[in-house]
């Protein structure tokens, strides 16, 4: 492998690189081989796959543009239309059944009777009797409040603060705040400082463990451990290393092996088929498809597409004619029964046959159009 083509730059390589290169290429080639073998045969069955489907999906498309999409349009605007007709109706049916019936009781039979029985009354009772009602009983209460109670509140209220609130009062002032002033100076100050000197000597012991513990660790564990990376591990991670390259590279030129060996009998089977199957299915086409086929098409379908065609013609020249003799006759029957004249119904042209029958419909209708113009020159005169 060369170093311009991998990307990597050139190192010397030793004789463990020399020893393993040769048997991994060679056993890679053997492994790869068929499976670029198996890999170009799903390639190709997957392009003519999609070669074969791609049409097969176009002709789904459009039969879904040309027929699902309408028919699901027409579905859906009959489901709509049906869906609006039973929402309706259910609508009509709830509110003729359920909202109209209690409508009509709220609004004729619940609101007069709440209005005239029971709101007019209750208005008359409040605004004759408990208005003033309340009007004096206010007045009798505040007159009572202003000469009896206020100044019986304001001993009370006295009474209470001497007896609830001055001896907890001076119990705080007098007894509590001397009592924990005192022991806070004398008591918790010397007890705290107490404590503090004995977390920072448990902090100093603690920080000696930690160090002796780390030095342990250290020749226990890390030691040991840097040991196995440099002398064992980076070793054997290099040789692991040379020989996962190596590989890399074997698998890259094995693919491309491969590659060179699966075009070969691609191509030798393509010869192959285009020699024993190609060549003959042409010469047949050429030699007997072809002329089978014109021999068809100039002795079969053409002579029978003309007669067809002369067939349709001449039906068409008949059914023309037989509506013409009949709009005569009618014609004739009206004049014959009425005595009036009767318009004269155009005879439908067939497509693609205007010009044949236009000749004959108006060479049968213009001695019945110029009898007409007689008979109204007539009248008129």
């Amino acid at each position: 492998m060369h170093p311009e083509r991998t990307g990597r730059p050139s190192e010397p390589e030793g004789c463990l690189t020399a020893a393993i290169r040769i048997p991994v290429r060679i056993v890679v080639l053997v492994l790869v081989v068929p499976l670029r073998l198996c890999w170009d045969v799903l390639v190709l069955c997957g392009a003519f796959l999609r070669r074969m489907l791609r049409p097969v999906g176009r002709a789904l498309g459009r039969f879904r543009d040309a027929v699902l999409a309408p028919v699901g349009r027409a579905v859906a605007r009959v489901a709509e239309g049906v869906a609006t007709a039973c929402r309706w109706l259910v609508a009509t049916l709830f509110e003729t059944v359920f909202c109209r019936p209690w409508l009509g009781l709220w609004r004729y039979v619940i609101v007069p009777v709440a209005v005239h029985g029971i709101a007019a009354p209750a208005a008359w009772l409040h605004r004759t009797v408990l208005a003033p009602l309340a009007r004096g009983l206010a007045r009798g209460t505040a007159w009572v409040y202003a000469r009896l109670l206020a100044p019986l509140g304001r001993g009370t209220g006295l009474v209470l603060w001497a007896v609830l609130v001055w001896p907890w009062t001076a119990l705080w002032r007098y007894a509590v705040v001397p009592v924990a002033t005192g022991a806070y100076r004398w008591v918790l100050t010397p007890l705290g400082h107490g404590l503090a000197r004995l977390a920072r000597g448990a902090g100093r012991g603690l920080v000696l463990l930690g160090r002796g513990v780390g030095l342990l660790l250290r020749v226990l564990l890390l030691i040991p451990l840097v040991f196995l990376y440099r002398r064992v591990l980076t070793p054997v991670g290099r040789v692991l290393a040379v020989v996962g390259r190596e590989l890399a590279d074997a698998l890259v030129v094995a693919w491309r092996v491969a590659g060179y060996v699966t075009r070969a009998v691609g191509r030798a089977l393509r010869r192959l088929a285009r020699n024993l199957i190609g060549r003959p299915a042409a010469w047949f086409y050429r030699n007997v498809c072809v002329p089978v086929g014109h021999l068809v098409r100039d002795a079969v379908w053409r002579p029978a597409g003309k007669a067809a065609v002369a067939t349709g013609r001449a039906v068409s020249a008949a059914l023309a004619s037989a509506r013409a003799s009949v709009s005569a006759a009618r014609r004739d029957a009206w004049r014959a029964l009425f005595g009036g004249l009767r318009e004269p119904e155009p005879v439908p042209a067939i497509p693609g046959r205007a010009r044949n029958l236009g000749g004959a419909a108006s060479r049968q209708t213009v001695p019945g159009a110029a009898a007409e113009s007689e008979i109204s020159l007539h009248k008129g005169g």
